[in-house]
């Protein structure tokens, strides 16, 4: 008896049942749709009210795919094995009930007449599951203070709104809106409320954008507005509406009520910008120029040759740069220090030439300032250093000093590749001399005395390098704690026509001599210079007097080397 159990068929409505399944045939001929024993019950509504297919769809939302697209509007044709589909839409039992989700699949088949005769499939509720799945693309797509299309949604939106614009030879506009005075606000009410304000300025912003208009997160105060077929007047009057909407009333928050601006930049497209990446920098450099002119004001993106220009040019140096530190075309070149009364050379000042493809060398004060303006002159000086060490580690009778750009003084990454280079090779480190401008030492003196005691730490001594030019207090300079000061050569070379550079220089030296600091003359041109110097009390002499930079390293043949492993 037990054995004939296990023998039965199996019950396909007790399996439907049970798995939340339902089966149908439709007849599209006929528009009648045959349902499993279960359906009724699994969707919640009358057989009768689902019996034919315009039944059926009464009972689905409008907004999505119907299966009658997919079976008459697939495109594809029958080969006798049916034309797989599968869908998901909502379905409402009544009017009145809260929609669940259907997975539709099935197939459809091809009859005499070359069409599609008749569907048969399964549909159930994945209601569950699209609620997880639409969780999930809003965490993904979509900003979690303000409900608004996040960063990497907004550009990939931004991306398809201007293919558009391109393939159907229209326009958008896009906007960057930004709160004005976040900052303070975070400081006056704190972070809750500044995040008050940002959602209730998102639900201003929405509420006066048109329904196909896009708005999203770019950062943390600055929004962006996708605006479709848009032409260069309709973005103006876009962008006045946008901020009137966010002033025109004080914005609500626990903290009570607090007066908001917000300042606007926008670009055309694809008029004024030919790219996403363009779109954005360009929306940027508008909102930049509208934050300098007024708060609370708007401008438009506008072609400025000259910027342009500029930016073409930071792209190629750049290219040339990177492509000159991997390809180890950073070279150094040698200008040595002497002893003002005995000449004999007491250090050599290492100065980097960049090798240029042709084989033409350029000079650090040619490629410096071009890599402080794009962000690479912490990599050049950190390679400039790492061949000083090799050099003052491969020849023990050389000492040498090097210069530092302001930024990398403020970068741990230099000091802390410092210190990894002087534990590998101790004895380099009393050789060397780390020179910082005095610029760069009054800008901020506090961090300038933490630069300088690193570095001092390690071993290293610090000079002043271009001392004069900013005109350092006695106090200042005695704080540093500096070991040697250098004159800035614009002074030293009119000594002796120029009588206040004459005081000026003599006054410098006596002033490093009372706190006991070592001084270099630059620029020294000629004998009669080096003789007034020399009886001011100045200890070093560096020009073309005594020698300029150059490749040639004497001291190669002075001694043996010692092996870059020791």
């Amino acid at each position: 008896m037990q054995n004939d159990r296990f023998r039965r068929r199996p019950d396909a409505s007790a399996i439907l049942r049970a798995t939340g399944h339902a089966t149908y045939r439709w007849d599209l001929a006929a528009d009648t749709l045959i349902w499993s024993d279960n359906a009724a019950e699994l969707l919640g509504t009358a057989i009768t009210e689902i019996g034919n297919g315009k039944g059926y769809a009464q009972h689905v939302a409008t907004d999505g795919q119907t299966r009658f697209d997919a079976v008459m509007n697939s495109g594809l044709r029958d080969a006798g094995t049916g034309v797989p589909y599968q869908l998901e839409y909502a379905f409402r039992a009544t009017p009145e009930a809260a929609p669940v989700w259907i997975e539709d699949s099935g197939s459809w088949f091809v009859g005499l007449e070359g069409t599609p005769a008749y569907a048969q499939g399964v549909v159930r509720i994945v209601t569950a599951r699209h609620e997880r799945e639409q969780a999930l693309t809003q965490k993904a797509q979509f900003d979690p203070l303000t409900g608004e299309l996040n960063r990497i949604h907004l550009v990939d939106v931004l991306r398809e709104t201007f293919d558009d614009a391109v393939r159907f030879k229209s326009s958008c506009g896009f906007l960057m809106i930004a709160i004005d005075n976040l900052g303070q606000l975070n400081q006056a009410y704190g972070f809750a409320v500044a995040d008050e304000v940002i959602a209730q300025v998102a639900k201003r912003l929405r509420s006066v954008l048109r329904g196909k208009d896009k708005l999203g997160v770019f950062s943390g105060n600055k929004f962006g507005v996708i605006l479709t077929n848009c032409t260069p007047e309709e973005l103006d009057i876009a962008a006045d509406r946008l901020i009137t909407a966010v002033r025109s009333e004080t914005v609500p928050t626990s903290a009570g009520p607090v007066a908001v601006t917000v300042t606007a930049g926008g670009v055309n497209a694809p008029r004024h910008a030919r790219s996403v990446e363009e779109i954005l920098a360009r929306a940027l450099d508008a909102l930049a120029g509208a934050r300098a002119r007024r708060h609370g004001s708007f401008a438009a993106y506008k072609p400025n040759i000259e910027l342009e220009a500029q930016r073409k040019e930071n792209v190629r140096a750049t290219d040339e740069i990177v492509a000159a530190l991997n390809e180890r075309r950073i070279q150094l070149a040698f200008e040595p220090v002497v002893g003002a009364a005995n000449r004999n050379v007491a250090f050599y000042e290492c100065l980097m030439r960049v090798q240029r493809p042709d084989g033409g060398l350029a000079s650090a004060n040619e490629i410096v300032p071009i890599a402080e303006r794009i962000g690479l002159v912490r990599m050049l000086d950190h390679r400039v250093l790492e061949l000083v060490v090799k050099e003052l580690n491969e020849f023990p009778q050389l000492n040498a000093s090097v210069n530092v750009s302001p930024g990398s003084t403020n970068d741990p990454g230099w000091w802390l590749g410092l210190g990894a280079m002087l534990k590998a090779y101790p004895a380099v480190a009393q050789r060397l001399t780390v020179e910082i401008t005095e610029t760069t030492a009054i800008r901020d003196i506090d961090d300038a005395r933490g630069f300088v005691a690193r570095v001092k730490d390690l071993g290293c001594r610090i000079a002043i390098d271009d001392f004069g030019a900013g005109f350092t207090s006695f106090r200042n300079l005695r704080k540093l704690g500096v070991d040697m000061v250098k004159i800035d050569g614009a002074f030293v070379q009119n000594i002796l026509c120029n009588e206040d550079d004459r005081a000026f220089v003599q006054t410098l030296i006596e002033l490093a001599r009372r706190l006991g600091l070592k001084t270099v003359a630059e620029w020294v041109q000629d004998e009669e210079t080096a003789k007034l110097l020399l009886g001011w009390g100045c200890d070093y002499l560096q020009g073309a007097l005594v020698g300029l930079a150059t490749n040639d390293r004497p001291w190669r043949d002075e001694a043996p080397r010692i092996a870059a492993s020791a």
